[in-house]
């Protein structure tokens, strides 16, 4: 290993303290730069914590800070008595960094006949979404040239429509359409956080809010109570999904929605309601809640190729995005978003027959589960997309790397879960057809036969499952 100097390191550094946020953020961020780019190569020796920060002029506390994140992201090693140093293929782990999520990878790097549990959604469009884009290509006369950074305005005005109907006035200045709902938490997350800034979410959420947060550098703070947490973290933006959770399935009630908009004040509130149209119960959908920012998206109700979702705000923050949207894409697929008009127009009939599906393969997933997998525990969804099932005693990390061998890839709960639990849960989703899921089922439990054979393959963990 090659030690590196205070002197020598803080001169690499440069002017690294110069932007915004906290400097233990801003230290890791161009250290990550120098590992990144080479330039500290794998087995370099850093300076101590105490060294480097005398020579930096700032805390002790700072440069700990700042080495524990590069830890945690793999980029250094750290052990009491033999200082930090870059590990190695320090430079490679970081740049597949933002794709560590099982989820995405299992999306850009879908291994060959592996069945894709990772991800959830609808898997075949539907015959209804074949009609409707026909009928969008007979309208699409008279566009020119088609870029509508803030939305088509066909989209917007429908969109508000759905609003009223559900009982929150809404103009089509007020909403935002994206491509998909992870570019509009994408474009919240951009217009609304900074690095240091606290993000609070609950314990566990969906995945790929938690690597928009984290890659602007926010601190991302978890907890059951979001009400109750608001005082203790003072947070820049808060992110619940308010109707069946992604990956537990569960909702706030009435009292709960109330108490929360209540507790935040003036800070960003953001629901994420992607699945509040998926109540397998067969109760009405559950009116928006005012004064929220909400983020929807058709991709859960019609079929995961439809890009398309939206932002629902106040009109300012709605303007403020679309310059942030005309930058990136100059506005979303105009054949996409004339298709939704369509399906707008019938969205009652679009929406049951989702639902008829949904209750169909959840049912089917529950009795297999339960005929070929009795030791797991879950609760049937009310409403959603995925069980959030339990392995009792069990590392669910390590069994997803063996359920992968055996031909499925599902998404372990530590994934979704920022304060560390959730570790003995998986997510499973139940919108594939039954074929598929009995050939699934089959693949875990032949997995789970050999990962409780295997010495060392089981390990009691704590359970800290929410």
């Amino acid at each position: 290993m090659n030690p590196i100097s205070v002197d020598d390191l803080a001169g690499r550094l440069g002017r690294w303290s110069a932007g915004r946020g906290s400097l233990y953020l801003l230290l890791a961020a161009r250290l990550r730069e120098l590992i990144d780019e080479g330039l500290l190569p794998a087995g370099t020796v850093l300076p101590p914590d105490r060294a480097l920060a005398s020579g930096l002029a700032v805390g002790r506390t700072t440069v700990i800070a700042a080495y524990d994140l590069l830890r945690q992201e793999g980029r250094v090693a750290r052990r009491r008595g033999s200082g930090t140093w870059v590990s190695p293929g320090g430079g490679a782990a970081a740049a597949r960094a933002e794709t560590a999520n099982p989820m995405f990878v299992n999306l850009l790097e879908p291994p060959d006949g592996v069945l894709q549990f990772a991800c959830a959604g609808p898997t075949e469009p539907s015959a209804r979404l074949v009609g409707a884009q026909r009928r969008a290509v007979e309208r699409l006369g008279g566009e020119g040239l088609g870029y509508h950074p803030s939305g088509h305005p066909a989209l917007r005005a429908a969109l508000a429509a759905r609003y009223d109907e559900l009982g929150v006035p809404t103009a089509p200045g007020q909403v935002l359409v994206t491509t998909g709902a992870q570019q509009a938490l994408a474009l919240l997350t951009r217009a609304l956080v900074r690095p240091g800034d606290v993000v609070l979410v609950e314990a566990p959420t969906y995945p790929g809010a938690l690597d928009l947060f984290r890659e602007v550098g926010a601190v991302v703070r978890a907890d059951r109570d979001l009400a109750g947490a608001v005082g203790r973290c003072a947070p820049a933006l808060v992110y619940a999904m308010p109707a069946f959770r992604n990956p537990t399935g569960t909702s706030l009630s009435p009292l709960e929605r109330a108490r929360l908009v209540r507790s935040v004040g003036d800070v960003p509130l953001v629901f994420d309601e992607v699945l509040a149209e998926l109540d397998l119960t067969g109760a009405p959908v559950a009116p928006p809640t005012p004064g929220v920012i909400t983020v929807g998206s058709l991709s859960k109700v019609v079929w995961g190729g439809l890009r398309v979702g939206w932002v629902r705000a106040d009109a300012a923050l709605v303007a403020r995005l679309a310059r942030f949207k005309a930058v990136h894409d100059l506005g979303s697929a105009v054949l996409d978003q004339v298709t939704a008009v369509e399906l707008l127009a019938d969205f009652a009939a679009v929406r049951s027959e989702r639902v008829t599906a949904l209750r169909r393969q959840h049912d089917h997933l529950c009795a297999r589960l339960r005929a070929e997998l009795p030791e797991w525990e879950f609760e049937p969804a009310a409403g959603g997309q995925t069980l959030w099932v339990r392995l009792p005693g069990v590392d669910a990390a390590s069994y997803a790397q063996v359920a992968l061998r055996h031909g499925v890839a599902v998404l372990p709960g530590g994934s979704l879960d920022p304060t560390g639990g959730s570790a003995d849960r998986l997510r499973v989703p139940f919108t594939a057809a039954p074929p598929v899921v009995d050939a699934a089922v089959a693949a875990l439990a032949a997995a789970w036969r050999v990962f409780g054979a295997e010495p060392g393959r089981r390990p009691l963990v704590p359970s800290m499952s929410v």
